[in-house]
């Protein structure tokens, strides 16, 4: 596996088993410069925060609640987190948007949730990193009412080409975890090739979705390097190639990277 510089845009530190020094040691020694560690809700807030904080430049953070905890966020959830949404480390509100396949939260609960924290994005000028999964038509339809507005991109996507084509046109980016490059996943290499590379990220959403050939080890950020190889494959490139693009769209989306 060839050494690139490379960010992962989406990880879960707090979720990881080693401490933070300790994955980051080991992503640096894959090439893996820079992380964005998720919030998800209020509860990891303050580790996310502290963690951007004690590592940065190397780890920035995002702050937001995911749809399986949509029914926490209210006026005083989003009281905690606006004087932490000019920080330097906070990159971005996330990871918000909508899930129908668990439905943790009822469906109103999810899209009024995600609703209001879009509107929090665009009044910071902040991008957001969106996990949808089926709901595909809802989230569009939520999008649509901040088109222009708010930018960001699909996390871990692993819908269907119409959403991607429509989240493209809206002005998202799309970014592939571990998941393109597992057995079953046809469908979503199949959009993976059809994405442009100026519209693409790479992420390993660890502890989770650890990518082919590692599969059975909890994932880590050193290991978004292999879906990095996996994706340049796909497209006939080179690795470095990928990443250099991968870098520069990560940078263009999130201003606060240094």
């Amino acid at each position: 596996m060839a050494t690139v510089s490379l960010i992962d845009i989406h990880a879960h530190l707090d979720m990881l088993d080693e401490g933070p020094a300790a994955t980051i040691a080991r992503a640096k020694a894959q090439g893996v410069d820079k992380i964005i560690t998720i919030g998800t809700e209020p509860a990891d807030h303050d580790f996310v925060l502290r963690t951007a904080k004690e590592f940065y430049p190397d780890v920035y953070c995002t702050l937001g609640v995911h749809p399986h905890h949509g029914a926490v966020f209210d006026s005083s959830v989003e009281a905690s987190m606006r004087p932490h949404l000019r920080d330097r480390e906070v990159v971005a509100v996330g990871e918000i948007g909508l899930d129908y396949y668990y439905e943790g939260a009822a469906a109103h609960v999810q899209k009024e949730a995600f609703a209001r924290q879009l509107a929090l994005a665009e009044e910071f000028n902040l991008p957001v990193e969106i996990h949808t999964r089926d709901a595909e038509a809802d989230t569009i339809e939520i999008l649509q009412e901040y088109r222009g507005r708010v930018r960001g991109l699909i996390h871990c996507f692993t819908g269907t080409w119409w959403l991607a084509e429509r989240c493209l046109d809206l002005g998202y980016n799309i970014s592939f975890s571990g998941v393109v490059t597992f057995k079953n996943a046809e469908d979503l290499r199949a959009t993976c090739k059809k994405v442009p590379l100026n519209r693409m990220h790479v992420e390993t959403d660890a502890p989770f979705l650890t990518p082919v050939p590692l599969r059975g080890k909890k994932n880590t950020p050193a290991y978004v390097v292999h879906t990095a190889q996996f994706v340049a494959d796909l497209h006939g490139i080179d690795l470095a190639v990928l990443a250099a693009q991968t870098n520069e769209n990560t940078r263009q989306l999130f201003p606060k990277i240094i």
